[in-house]
């Protein structure tokens, strides 16, 4: 069976059903967004392979368990996971997030292109490099919906699911990050 042309619930199916090679393919399929995600909340690739690990190993458990009703949604499920174990690392932590504020403006277009050259490459590189440490700043709740937003390319109504708040609530996260990424750019002088 060519487990690549099945969906994520027909995997989760034919995982359930006794094939491991369903489970290894969401892995590949899944494991780029899942992994980033959960960097970019602990930025420490270490912190990272360990919850990613425990993700699935979390998902693995859930689903023996036959706990998985997603229908069909594997990703936004493991993401969940994966959100809710990075939660548990932020807690035993106890970070303090800091607050800013100000106006409008899209630095997100950085983030999405098409790599022509090596210079360019290059130069798209270090400005992306400097949104993920300015993200890094945010107060939590704000980079939580900026990561799962652009970097897990989770809806807002996928967010508010996950984060247990309001779509108007994320919305409002997310607007007051691009305000506060926009006063750190001009703060700092950041040049992309």
């Amino acid at each position: 069976m060519r487990m690549q042309i099945l969906t994520d619930k027909e995997l989760v199916k034919v995982y359930m059903g006794g094939n491991e090679f369903a489970l290894a393919e969401l892995l590949r399929r899944h494991k780029s967004k899942i992994y980033t995600s959960i960097l970019l909340f602990v930025k420490s690739e270490v912190q990272a392979e360990d919850i990613f690990q425990d993700t699935f190993v979390k998902i693995i458990e859930s689903l023996k368990r036959g706990k998985y009703y997603e229908d069909g949604k594997f990703l936004p499920w493991a993401m969940r996971i994966a959100h809710n174990l990075c939660i548990d690392h932020y807690r035993k932590k106890r970070r303090t997030p800091t607050v800013a504020t100000s106006d409008e403006y899209d630095i997100f277009s950085l983030l999405k292109y098409h790599e022509d050259n090596g210079e360019e490459k290059m130069i798209k590189n270090q400005a992306k490099s400097k949104i993920r440490r300015l993200i890094d700043e945010l107060p939590e709740e704000q980079r939580e919906v900026v990561i799962l937003r652009h970097y897990a390319d989770m809806s807002f109504k996928e967010i508010s699911q996950m984060t247990n708040v309001s779509i108007n609530t994320a919305l409002g996260r997310m607007r007051y990050a691009l305000i506060n990424l926009r006063k750190m750019i001009a703060e700092k002088n950041v040049v992309f």
